[in-house]
């Protein structure tokens, strides 16, 4: 038995879609980091905001650092940014260099628009989010009243809080492999010795199976109903408790103030109880993975709780000239654009950085 990955339904399934595509140009997709915070003006590092298009977040760092007279390993960025777009980052590194000169820095697809300096160095994380601004093409008749329609609902309920499909790799069997490393399987453990690839199969087993626990609730009608035993999270504050009175959280859900979370499993989850435990319990049965292996992950398998919902900030479309529309919106750091385009267009998933 092979994991294969999960559909999971759409939200708006009951409103016409626009079709189209995304990426005919690479200025077609743009996505912009939101920073958790502003640098000071003083401190050992300098934060560069970046500019690059058709490049890798890896690759540009390299470059930067070798432009710098530094080491790649003293580049600190809050994300990882596609390759494929337009993408707008911050990068720190620990320089000397004026921020002034810091403008003048550029190479093969990438500029530097910003600089200034702070005290720490950029961490995984350090973002509140990303704004993105997409155009979609060849659109059919009624599209932007289409597309209204669902925008409207988008704004007033959230998004499903999906992994998009490059988190599971080009031949999307990175968590089949994650499985198979949990497994001890011989034919897995040179990926296994391979930190890197290691990380990466593992937290994609992790996706996949978190997946399947937000399909399970979209296709019960689940998707922004606290259950008995539900974990649920604090949007203002990220705080995680058990949900005992379904009746009692239910007006905080509706009021958008608190998320069912669903897990990312590990052996140190936080845990649901009572159905909401069930219900989980279940997914892994049927996905064919036993969570007592999931103490062969280690640290990378010890679990963390995702929302299933997320909220879709400044919203908007626009026409733009014959069979296209525009699509700008924000969402939290972690997000994926496709869980906005998939309801929108309708079209196969595509490579939608977070």
């Amino acid at each position: 038995m092979t994991l294969a990955q999960a559909s999971v339904p759409l939200l708006c399934a009951d409103l016409p879609g626009t079709s189209g595509l995304t990426r005919v140009a690479e200025e077609d997709f743009r996505v912009e980091e939101l920073p958790l915070y502003e640098p000071v003006g003083a401190g050992e590092h300098l934060y560069l905001t970046v500019e690059k298009i058709s490049r890798t977040t890896p690759e540009v760092a390299r470059e930067l650092a070798q432009a710098l007279g530094a080491k790649e390993r003293d580049v600190g960025t809050a994300g990882l940014k596609d390759k494929r777009g337009v993408t707008v980052q911050r990068m720190s590194v620990a320089v000397r260099l004026a921020p002034e000169e810091a403008l003048q820095l550029s190479g093969r697809g990438w500029r530097v628009l910003a600089a200034a300096r702070h005290g720490n160095k950029l961490r995984p994380g350090h973002l509140r989010g990303n704004r993105f601004r997409i155009v979609v093409r060849g659109v059919s008749a009624g599209a932007l009243a289409h597309a209204e329609a669902i925008c409207a609902r988008l704004r007033e309920q959230g998004a499903a809080n999906l992994f998009g499909p490059q988190r599971f790799g080009k031949f999307g069997d990175n968590a089949e492999l994650g499985r198979r490393i949990l497994l001890r399987d011989p034919a897995a453990q040179k990926a296994a010795r391979d930190r890197f690839l290691r990380r990466m199969a593992l937290s994609a087993l992790q996706s996949e199976l978190f997946n399947r626990c937000l399909a399970a609730r979209l296709a019960d009608g689940l998707f922004a109903t606290a259950i008995e035993g539900d974990v649920l999270k604090k949007r203002a504050t990220g705080g995680l408790f058990v949900c005992e009175d379904p009746a009692a959280d239910a007006p905080r859900v509706a009021a958008l103030e608190i998320d069912p979370a669903g897990p990312l499993p590990g052996h140190s989850l936080f845990e649901a109880r009572g159905e909401a435990l069930r219900r989980e319990q279940a997914v892994l049965a049927d996905s064919g993975v036993d969570p007592a292996s999931f103490a062969a992950g280690g640290e990378e398998m010890e679990g963390a709780r995702r929302p299933y919902r997320i909220p879709v900030e400044e919203l908007r479309v626009e026409p733009a000239g014959a069979e296209a529309l525009v699509l700008t919106f924000a969402l939290p750091k972690g997000s994926y654009a496709i869980a906005v385009l998939r309801e929108v267009t309708r079209s196969p998933p595509e490579d939608a950085p977070e």
